[in-house]
């Protein structure tokens, strides 16, 4: 069974009035959350992600926290709905949590937004999530090197966080776990003032993760402090007898996926988890806040292959409703249909359909009566009504609009020819 220790730091920093970053750390999940909105609502944000997370992740898989991450934006949109003053706010998210791969302890780990996870693997630091904003999407095409992302005037804007769209993409990946393994996880509050090269050296210089969360926190604040600045340090103690072949860390990571299915499972509860732990909240400058908030651009490029989704109740839920509208909608057409009648000319006879002129979709018009009447004994005045087709709600409707052509053309002067008579049913020929 894999064992873990961790420890965190949260700090409001030398700007900020108050503290809009949350965390939550167990003994199986832990998360940081950046909010962004100004007035209260980046600290409503932040603060609604960690609890509906919390709540939501009832199940041990990957996908389970991934479909927890896209409940918690649901949260967080449908709050903001609801009250104007919290219109436009918005939170990073981070996660990662133990879970179960064909009965074996697997790391999950998910993101939204900026705020990071690092691995320190031995002595070597590395960024095993994206960052999901335009300075990074820039950086990971080409057009920036990442001394010009560093101090890019964008690079504040987000392309992607809880809170903003209905439907939110969700990084995921599954990570070996590894006895030694150093886990961070942050808002950009720390890599923003102190260098990667820097965040590694603490973390190797001090054992215990409280203390070097603790020391992260307080180098930010050194750097500048300019945003609220949140570390959580998980680290790998016991991987339940994982073993690696000897540089062969590429096979650390064993599946990243990206998905943005929203189908539900939660099968069953698990241990409750400890109380979240905070120092603090915060603000940011609007600014800041207008920025991550307005942009929505979609990162360009190949994604990672989705990984399946499990077939819930509520999947099959939705698909029954899906067929059950189709269904009420074919059986609306099929009525709209059939349930009527009109005169017309087949050639130049005089006839009865049943249906629609010129039929409905799928539902063409049913030959029902031929009658004696054509074209030429016909009122002129009525040739052009019969050639649209006169519509009549009912057979007997029909059956009186014959007998009133023979009255008009009797009226006229003209013979009356005999009444209609009925035959068997037969595909229309026009």
């Amino acid at each position: 069974m894999t064992r873990l220790a961790w420890g965190s730091a949260s700090d409001v920093g030398r700007v900020r009035k108050a503290n809009e970053d949350m965390f939550f750390t167990s003994e199986w999940l832990f998360a940081v959350a950046d909010g962004m909105g100004g007035h209260r609502g980046g600290e409503v944000a932040s603060d609604l992600a960690i609890a509906s997370l919390r709540e939501e992740f009832v199940v041990p898989s990957t996908d389970a926290l991934v479909v927890a991450v896209q409940l918690a934006n649901d949260k967080v949109v449908g709050t903001a709905t609801g009250d104007p003053e919290l219109e436009g706010m918005g939170t990073t998210l981070c996660a990662m949590a133990v879970v179960q791969v064909d009965g074996a302890d697997r790391l999950a780990i998910v993101n939204v937004g900026d705020s990071r996870v690092y691995l320190l693997k031995g002595d070597v630091i590395e960024q095993v999530t994206d960052d999901h904003s335009l300075v990074a999407t820039l950086e990971r095409q080409g057009r920036l090197t990442a001394a010009e992302a560093a101090v890019h005037p964008q690079r504040n804007i987000l392309t992607r966080a809880l809170g903003i769209d209905a439907r939110v993409m969700v990084d995921s990946w599954e990570v070996l776990p590894v006895a030694g393994d150093r886990y961070v996880l942050c808002s950009d509050g720390l890599f923003n003032e102190v260098e990667d090269s820097r965040i590694a050296s603490t973390l190797r210089r001090l054992a215990d993760p409280t203390d070097a969360a603790r020391e992260l926190v307080r180098l930010a604040n050194e750097g500048g402090g300019h945003d609220n600045i949140t570390v959580v340090i998980v680290d790998v103690l016991d991987d339940d007898g994982v073993a690696l072949p000897e540089g062969d860390q590429a096979d650390r990571v064993v599946a990243a996926v990206s998905g943005e299915a929203r189908a539900v499972g939660h099968d069953g509860p698990t241990a409750p988890a400890k109380p979240a732990g905070r120092e603090g909240r915060g603000g940011r400058s609007k600014d800041k806040d207008k920025d991550k908030a307005k942009a929505k651009a979609a990162e360009p490029g190949p994604r990672p292959p989705a990984r399946p989704r499990t077939l819930t109740w509520r999947v099959l839920l939705f698909i029954v409703a899906v067929f059950g509208v189709l269904g009420l909608a074919a059986g609306a057409v099929t009525y709209y249909g059939r349930h009527t009648y009109f005169v017309g000319f087949e050639n130049d006879a005089v006839v009865i359909y049943r249906g629609r002129p010129g039929g409905v979709l799928w539902i063409q018009p049913e030959l029902v009566e031929r009658t004696a009447l054509t074209r030429a004994t016909v009122p002129a005045a009525t040739i052009n009504e019969l050639q649209s087709g006169k519509i009549e709600p009912t057979l007997a409707d029909a059956h009186r609009y014959i007998v009133n052509l023979d009255d008009q053309i009797a009226t006229s002067g003209g013979t009356p020819p005999t009444t209609a008579t009925s035959t068997p049913p037969v595909p229309a020929g026009n």
